[in-house]
């Protein structure tokens, strides 16, 4: 079987916590470089790169990417990657706004290849038991209380209240991603 060959760009927490190990616990893949600027921590094996571009060059067996940068700049590294050929991956949200996320899109079927953007929150088991125990009921109104902790859940990570970074929507879009699996209907945002 061939292996997919991956790489990863932004090396951060969700890279080195879950992406990273994903891959390499999959006989389907296989980690081929990583681009971050100046983290220095690259596994055993992997190429590493300061940026982006330099690994999509360098890297031309490479099939698809992983996104896992800051929010800001996520629509123009998935412009370059969808452009150089690869699929793309992107971290929750995909992007900025929803001009963006179509515009990755759109570029992405002009390319024929596939961005996926993951919202991992969502495929917990208690968010389909949930689903399923609402499943034909009438819902008449809905308040979502969102408790994520950024000093917790996010250490060390100063650009999510950086300009860019999303503040609390970066983790808080998780309640957003669960409420379309849960609700039977699609969902309006009235205030907030």
């Amino acid at each position: 079987m061939t292996r997919h060959k991956i790489g990863i760009i932004g090396f951060g927490k969700i890279a080195r916590d879950q992406h990273a190990p994903a891959i390499a616990a999959s006989s389907a893949f296989e980690l081929v470089g990583v681009s971050d600027l100046g983290s220095g921590t690259v596994p055993d094996g992997v190429q590493g790169f300061d940026g982006y571009i330099e690994m999509l060059k360098a890297l031309p067996e490479m099939d698809a990417v992983a996104i896992c940068t800051p929010p800001g700049p996520r629509r123009l590294i998935a412009a370059d990657c969808l452009n150089a050929g690869r699929h793309v991956l992107l971290e929750k949200p995909p992007a900025a706004t929803v001009t963006e996320v179509r515009d990755i899109a759109d570029r992405a079927e002009k390319a024929s290849k596939v961005a996926y953007a993951s919202y991992h929150a969502q495929h917990n088991q208690a968010v389909k038991a949930a689903a399923t125990a609402l499943a034909g009921r009438s819902i008449k109104r809905l308040a979502v209380m969102w408790k994520e902790d950024l000093r917790r859940w996010h250490p060390g990570q100063d650009w999510i209240m950086a300009a860019g970074g999303f503040g609390i929507f970066d983790p808080g879009i998780n309640a957003l991603s669960i409420l379309t699996r849960i609700l039977p209907l699609p969902i309006f945002v009235s205030k907030a």
